[in-house]
């Protein structure tokens, strides 16, 4: 299994889609450090003068969330089935006395890992462009939390840093459903491209139903792209445990689908 592991995530980043999506998720926070009308992106009293390197992270995951990054998992994933079939490399790979469901599981397991990579290269990449602010105490929010970027009062740099440091992680749990989907996909169509726009279409589709009834809310995966912003708003337990289902749910469906695929 291990061997596997190893394999896929050599696999993962020697992809040119991925490379490119590490690079742009460490150069875009360098934007928002040069962005005048920043506070056009938030409601009233909730935005604030950018006064210290913390509030950066938050930043860039607000703007990367909902699209961006649900876009490069999506291709991602599907490219790690649907890019080994074009190539040819799927069906030998499965002729050798290697079981099927430790190489869908290995795939899984790199697959659902992806976004906290992708999210971890963004808060490299928010930290670098927030040197200039510098990272001490300072008088604001991080943004992770009821306060937003204004903040409640004086805020050390040690509980900024384990604020941004559990928003991040967060929206990596909000994220994993998306690449177990795209996964999924990839096993039914055996095709990059129409494995990653059903993903982004089933996606999109569960934004319009925004115009459903609140109960319908829940269930709807675009309902929890702003968990990292609720880390201090009450239990998220139950949303976390919700996402884990889903993500559990689309991995078992891809285990069951390749072991019957015939590829």
């Amino acid at each position: 299994m291990l061997t596997l592991l190893n394999l896929e995530f050599r696999k993962l980043f020697g992809a040119r889609s991925v490379r490119l999506a590490l690079l742009v998720t460490l150069l875009l926070p360098l934007l928002w450090t040069f962005a005048p009308r920043l506070d056009q992106l938030f409601a009233p009293g909730q935005a604030a003068d950018l006064v210290s390197g913390w509030q950066l992270p938050f930043i860039s995951i607000f703007m990367s969330i909902q699209f961006l990054l649900p876009l490069f998992i999506a291709v991602m994933a599907a490219e790690m089935i649907g890019a080994e079939v074009a190539h040819g490399t799927l069906a030998p790979l499965l002729l050798r006395p290697v079981d099927r469901t430790r190489v869908i599981l290995s795939k899984l397991i790199v697959a659902v890992t992806y976004p906290f990579v992708l999210l971890f290269t963004t808060l490299l990449g928010s930290l670098i462009a927030g040197l200039p602010l510098g990272f001490g105490t300072f008088n604001g929010g991080t943004g992770f939390d009821a306060a937003n970027l204004v903040g409640v009062g004086v805020l050390s740099s040690q509980a900024a840093f384990l604020e941004v440091l559990r928003g991040t992680l967060l929206a990596g749990v909000s994220l994993m459903p998306i690449a177990a989907l795209a996964l999924l996909f990839g096993i039914l169509y055996l095709n990059t491209a129409a494995a990653a726009l059903a993903t982004f279409a089933t996606l999109i589709v569960m934004r319009l139903f925004v115009v459903l009834p609140q109960a319908v809310q829940p269930i709807l995966l675009t309902s929890y792209f702003d968990l990292f912003m609720r880390s201090q708003q009450g239990s998220i337990g139950k949303d976390l445990i919700l996402l884990l289902i889903y993500t559990a749910g689309f991995g078992l469906l891809s285990i069951l689908a390749f072991d019957r695929r015939d590829v």
